[in-house]
C-alpha cells in the first residue's frame, strides 16, 4: 500500500491595514496645537522682557543723541499732526513719538525721533537727534541693523563715523573723501551702501519731522 502525501493550501496572508488616516491627521493636528500653545505660552511669558528692553533701548539712544539733557518731554504724532497728548483710543506703545530734549531751564535743545530706510542686508533703524530751528544734527544712534560684519555694521561700531554727523546740517550728502563741508559727511570705506543708507535715514528723518514741528509752534506750543 502507497502512502499518499498531502499539502494542505497555504495560510492565507492577513494584510496590515496600517494606522488609519484620521488617527495620523488627530495625532498630527493635537501635535501641532500643543507646539502652539507653548509656544504662545513662552511668547506672553516673555513679553515683557522684551518690551522692557526695547524701551531701555530706546530711552538710552534718546540720552545718546540729544547730549543726556536735563529733562524729556514727549509729543504724539495724532494723524499728520503732533500733539502733547497722545491720540484716544489708541495703545501708548503703538503711537509715534517725537522726544523733546530740555535744558536746566526748560528750553528746547533738540528731538529725537525713531526713522527707517533700506541698507545693503536689511532696513537701518535709527534714533535721529536734531536741532528742528537749524536742522543740525546732535547725532544718532543706531536701534536696529543687519549690515555686513566687519564692513557695514561700523555705522554702529565706528564711533568716528557717528562723530562725524555732529554739528552737520540736514540734508546730507556723502563724500568719499574727509570734509569740512556743513552738508556733507565721509562714508565709510568699503561700506558705502550701508553709510549711505545712514544719510537717507537722517534726511528723511528731519524732512518728515521739521515740518509737523514748525506747525506746532505755530498753533503756540512749542
Amino acid at each position: 500500500m502507497t502512502a499518499t502525501h498531502q499539502h494542505g493550501a497555504p495560510a492565507a496572508i492577513t494584510r496590515s491595514q496600517g494606522t488609519p488616516a484620521w488617527r495620523l491627521l488627530a495625532t498630527l493636528g493635537f501635535g501641532g496645537a500643543f507646539a502652539g500653545a507653548l509656544i504662545a505660552n513662552v511668547y506672553e511669558r516673555t513679553l515683557p522682557a522684551i518690551r522692557a528692553a526695547a524701551d531701555a533701548r530706546i530711552q538710552g539712544a534718546v540720552q545718546a543723541v540729544l547730549g543726556a539733557p536735563a529733562g524729556l518731554d514727549t509729543l504724539y504724532l495724532d494723524g499728520e499732526k503732533l500733539s502733547h497728548t497722545p491720540p484716544a483710543g489708541k495703545e501708548l506703545r503703538d503711537v509715534t513719538k517725537v522726544f523733546v530734549g530740555l535744558d536746566t531751564e526748560g528750553k528746547r535743545i533738540g528731538v529725537a525721533v525713531e526713522a527707517a530706510a533700506p541698507g545693503f542686508a536689511d532696513d537701518v533703524r535709527l534714533m535721529v537727534g536734531f536741532d528742528p530751528a537749524t536742522a543740525a544734527l546732535t547725532g544718532f544712534a543706531v536701534l536696529g541693523q543687519k549690515e555686513t560684519p566687519g564692513l557695514g555694521d561700523k555705522i554702529e561700531k565706528d564711533t568716528a563715523f557717528n562723530a562725524r554727523f555732529i554739528g552737520k546740517v540736514a540734508p546730507l550728502t556723502g563724500t568719499k573723501q574727509s570734509t569740512t563741508e556743513a552738508s556733507m559727511v565721509q562714508t565709510i570705506t568699503g561700506a558705502t551702501i550701508s553709510s549711505r543708507a545712514v544719510i537717507e535715514v537722517i534726511n528723511r528723518a528731519i524732512a518728515t519731522w521739521q515740518p509737523r514741528l514748525a506747525a506746532l509752534e505755530q498753533d503756540g506750543r512749542p
